[in-house]
């Protein structure tokens, strides 16, 4: 053992040697040949190692180590060291009224969120569900209802670090890490108002979010698992328990009857586009028991068929139209129906849509950007364009 750890102590300095330089080398470097880099440094560590005794301050050879990048400054370390603890811990300084909040939902947040967070047509709501007995016990009574139709965001929240962090790094979403850091504190208020979390004239700031965090409805929501590690101390491996005892066929406990199954349109075509939530398609009959192997091998054949693959409301499926645009509902940008009406009888119209989904537009139909598909294949492009403006989506 102890000349395991001499021959550590030897070798460290020069593996901080070649970990400092390595991240040194990522800063503003092109052209470096890699390969003979990183044979050099093996081979001075390979000396050393067998060497046994090698002193401590040895240097490795100065090429091709010589001039390679530079360490990164402090300024661009910080930009990169952004996170936000749950003690809060890395929360900027700043500050964010309630009022200020609603005016950056309303221009940057409101178009997937809904003006008071309620909307369930693009992402689940970020506000609703919770009391203000939530707010006094710190646990969200219907988190264990199994009726309970949404948990939201507040619902789920535990630490409102966490929803600082989220929304300075990814917010909004066609934009992150644009807001400055009061618009944060700001939608932060904002939210926590809508839950009745904080009264309509306060002001957040890195002064009181911890009181605040003392106020969240599901504060105390956090619990342990232990896991498999539990099970003879090897996680992962010792599965025998979540294999016994498997049910082999599905149980159906409820269904809609079938004179109300389509009774308001199918429910595939009302979902909200992103998120795991979906409607079950009601143009399909029920079904009253499970599939055999030979109906379900029929059913694939039908519904993924080379030929369906292709149509224009699966190409627009695959190329995420879907998450911003529906056939007859505005979303976060227009409906189908609405491009091919505004467009009806336009030569031009085909060359300037095609051009639009390529390289991304703004401010034709609002001030939400679409992003470009540069990716997508120009005959693939032409084929979502004609689909659209022939006012068959």
């Amino acid at each position: 053992m102890r000349r395991c750890s001499d021959l550590m102590r030897a070798i460290r300095p020069s593996l901080r040697r070649i970990h400092a330089l390595a991240l040194s080398a990522l800063v503003g470097l092109s052209g470096v040949p890699w390969g003979e880099v990183w044979a050099q440094g093996g081979r001075a560590l390979n000396a050393q190692v067998e060497g046994g005794s090698a002193a401590a301050g040895t240097s490795p050879p100065t090429k091709p180590w010589t001039a390679i990048g530079r360490p990164a400054t402090r300024s661009e370390i910080r930009a990169w060291d952004i996170d936000v603890r749950p003690d809060f811990k890395g929360l900027p300084a700043g500050a964010g009224s309630v009022e200020s909040g609603q005016d950056v939902w309303e221009a940057k947040c409101a178009s997937c969120h809904g003006v008071f967070g309620e909307s369930n047509e693009v992402f689940t709501p970020v506000v609703g569900g919770t009391t203000a007995a939530d707010i006094q016990s710190g646990r969200v009574a219907n988190l264990r209802r199994s009726d309970f139709p949404q948990r939201t965001t507040l619902m789920k929240l535990s630490q409102l670090s966490t929803l600082w962090d989220y929304i300075n790094r990814a917010m909004p979403w066609n934009e992150p890490k644009s807001l400055k850091t009061d618009e944060v504190y700001s939608v932060v208020a904002y939210i926590l108002h809508l839950g009745d979390i904080v009264p309509a004239g306060f002001v957040l700031s890195q002064g009181n979010i911890a009181a605040v965090q003392q106020r969240l409805p599901n504060r105390g929501g956090m619990v342990r698992f232990e896991g498999m590690a539990a099970v003879s101390g090897k996680p992962d491996v010792q599965g025998e328990a979540c294999m016994r005892d498997c049910a082999t066929e599905p149980a159906l406990r409820s269904i809609l009857p079938d004179f109300a199954r389509n009774a308001h349109g199918n429910l595939a075509e009302q979902s909200r586009p992103l998120g795991p939530v979906r409607g079950v398609d009601t143009t399909i009959p029920a079904l009253r028991e499970p599939l055999s192997p030979q109906a379900v091998a029929a059913l694939r054949g039908a519904f993924v068929s080379p030929q369906a693959a292709r149509t224009p409301a699966v190409l627009a499926r695959e190329s995420n139209c879907l998450a911003c645009h529906a056939p007859g509902t505005r979303l976060i940008g227009p409906a189908f129906s609405e491009i091919a009406a505004r467009y009806r009888g336009d030569s031009a119209a085909a060359d300037q849509l095609a051009r639009r989904i390529r390289e991304g537009a703004q401010g034709v139909w609002g001030p939400t950007p679409m992003p470009a598909h540069s990716t997508l294949a120009d005959d693939d492009i032409r084929t979502l364009v004609r689909w659209i403006l022939s006012g068959e989506s």
